[in-house]
């Protein structure tokens, strides 16, 4: 039922307390973490979508209407009325104040079936994709599998170190983070201590923590204020090193808000470097440099089955991997391909792919779809390796493909509706699906990686 603009105030006042608290039944999940229920049907039919988020399909629950657009509402879970027997206690004590995570209310095998099917239903829907194929699952530890952790620092009126709360900017201070690694957990627990010690933290804004392999270094990428001084803040960066003996490198940057006000650069500027400035990622098939601010995945456990699941079983005169970071891909496909051509546009990505690239690697700095242009008609390769931004590859880049006309592509997703959107794109070009993959690199969040390989 809508609130109509000719009610009285009352009848509207008296509707809008009626509806503040529905009794509803979730019929799925949906990407992004929400479940999915129906408002009561009125006189002009289906009752509009209302998305609730730490819910579970079936369950029956009391939640509280937040906000009404045209198309669908939003609610807050307040009880649970009749529970999914799915349903377990959360394994962390932030669960649902913290924005990070958004299925620790169920098991972790649950979790991969409600992924797999958002996965299915989103290539059914955007992409008209029934997959006739199997969708080959590759599980995560559950916990302590993030290598990368990023959180916001508060001085005043006290030290506090977080996240954002669930759907808002204030921050919520946390003591430790169960999906992040150990060694992350307790950087944090000695930062907490310094910070309440009274430590000069006060220039610092954000910081973030990335692990390398073995759990056993950290390199640390600290935003500090816009104002804040070199020597100030050299001091912190050191002291900070001193404290905490498994730091490799500190690297101060300024404010990527105030970076972005003073120039052009997509990338913030450093302020200072104590130690090293990256790490060496060690994996099965081989060591890379990672740089302060260079892309890497981040979960700890499943790079090597990852980088297999792309890579496997792909062999030929040239490969192209396009939106290559690091390297990842490339300096694997190198051993069954005569060459690589490697594309990056990020500046520090770029530089560490020049760094981890073989001779028989050649890497390109250029946006994708710049370097799509430029080579049109020129090439001719036997693969193509995509692993584009949660925005995904556009219509241009789609465009552009279909003309390369590569026998075989590879397309690494972190979004199932862009990928879905893509697929639209690539299969209308000529191409099919031969195997498709999830690959859970986010356990306990909505998040999921997919792996689709395809044949023209």
């Amino acid at each position: 039922m809508e609130l109509s603009l000719f009610d009285s105030q009352h009848e509207r006042d008296a509707r809008a307390y009626i509806w503040s608290f529905l009794q509803l039944t979730i019929e799925k999940l949906v990407y992004g973490g929400d479940g999915l229920a129906r408002l009561p049907a009125d006189e002009h039919g289906r009752g509009k979508a209302m998305f609730v988020p730490f819910v579970l399909e079936g369950e029956k629950v009391e939640a509280a209407l937040l906000e009404q657009k045209p198309g669908f509402a939003r609610g807050r879970l307040d009880r649970i009325l009749e529970p999914s027997s799915h349903r377990i206690s959360p394994g962390c004590r932030y669960f649902q104040h913290c924005g990070g995570c958004h299925y620790q209310h169920t098991s972790y095998e649950h979790q991969l079936e409600i992924k797999a099917t958002i996965l299915r239903e989103n290539l059914r829907r955007i992409a008209k994709l029934e997959l006739d194929q199997e969708l080959k699952i590759h599980p995560s530890p559950a916990w302590n599998y993030r290598n990368r952790t990023r959180l916001r620092i508060q001085t005043a009126p006290e030290f506090s170190l977080g996240y954002y709360k669930f759907n808002s900017h204030e921050l919520l201070a946390v003591e430790g983070c169960p999906i992040s690694s150990l060694l992350i957990n307790r950087a944090v627990a000695e930062i907490w201590q310094m910070g309440q010690a009274g430590n000069a933290v006060g220039e610092i804004q954000e910081i973030e923590f990335f692990a390398n392999a073995e759990d056993s270094q950290l390199l640390l990428e600290i935003y500090c204020a816009a104002d804040s001084t070199p020597a100030t803040a050299k001091q912190f960066a050191e002291d900070l090193r001193q404290a905490l003996p498994n730091v490799a490198g500190v690297v101060l940057l300024k404010n990527r808000e105030a970076d972005r006000k003073a120039s052009t650069c997509s990338e913030p500027g450093r302020v200072a470097v104590s130690g090293a400035a990256e790490l060496t990622y060690k994996t099965e098939r081989g060591p890379y440099r990672v740089s302060t601010g260079a892309f890497f995945q981040v979960n700890r456990y499943l790079t090597d089955e990852l980088v297999n699941t792309v890579t496997a079983g792909r062999s030929g005169r040239t490969a192209i991997d396009l939106y290559a970071g690091v390297g990842l891909f490339s300096s694997v496909l190198n051993r069954e391909f005569e060459r690589v051509i490697a594309v990056e546009s990020s500046p520090t990505s770029y530089a560490d792919l020049l760094y981890n690239s073989p001779a028989n690697v050649k890497a390109v700095r250029a946006t994708t779809e710049q370097y799509l242009k430029n080579v049109a008609g020129e090439l001719h390769p036997d693969l193509v390796v995509v692993d584009p931004p949660r925005s995904g590859l556009g219509a241009s880049v789609i465009q552009s493909l279909a003309m390369l006309g590569a026998p075989r592509m590879t397309y690494v997703s972190c979004d199932p509706a862009t990928l879905s959107r893509d697929l639209g794109g690539l299969l209308k070009s000529g191409y099919r699906v031969e195997q498709a993959h999830l690959v859970d690199l986010f356990p306990q969040t909505y998040h999921l990686e997919s792996v689709f390989h395809l044949v023209r």
